[in-house]
């Protein structure tokens, strides 16, 4: 299995060099993004990303399912999960939310309160987790450190 998807995946790569080279539209060209090598590009780009994402999705299914504990494992993170967003929805503020309403007001674009305050959850939520890695990435240096 493994040797056909590579055997696939070199068809597919010289696929894309070969139109990369031969069937790019001229820099000059104003209808450029309309041509047919562009084209064919986003439609090899997006089998590409839907075909990683289904065999991420039935592997990480598979190992789940079949592992012991594994299911409890990821109800845990899951919960986890739904912990942040409910700690970043907590720590997005209404007040943020509506000064960028009001800086906003009579302009072009017209933001609504709920969505600053969705915008500032998913922040919050990144910023927990960019903190989580950095932790989870140090903590085992140090305890190696420490010799513990």
């Amino acid at each position: 299995m493994q040797k056909i998807l590579k055997i696939v995946l070199v068809v597919i790569g010289v696929i894309a060099a070969i139109m990369c080279f031969f069937m790019m539209p001229s820099p000059d060209d104003p209808n450029a993004a309309n041509s047919t090598g562009i084209n064919v590009m986003f439609l090899l780009m997006w089998i590409l990303l839907i075909f990683a994402a289904v065999t991420a999705l039935f592997f990480g299914l598979k190992k789940m399912l079949t592992t012991p504990g594994g299911l409890k494992k990821a109800l845990f993170a899951l919960g986890g999960l739904v912990v942040m967003f409910i700690i970043g929805y907590a720590l997005s503020s209404g007040e943020e939310a509506d000064a960028v309403v009001n800086t906003f007001a009579g302009k072009d674009i017209q933001p609504e309160a709920s969505t600053v305050k969705t915008i500032g959850m998913l922040l919050n939520v990144f910023f927990i987790m960019v903190v989580l890695a950095v932790v989870l990435m140090v903590l085992p240096g140090v305890k190696k450190i420490f010799g513990r």
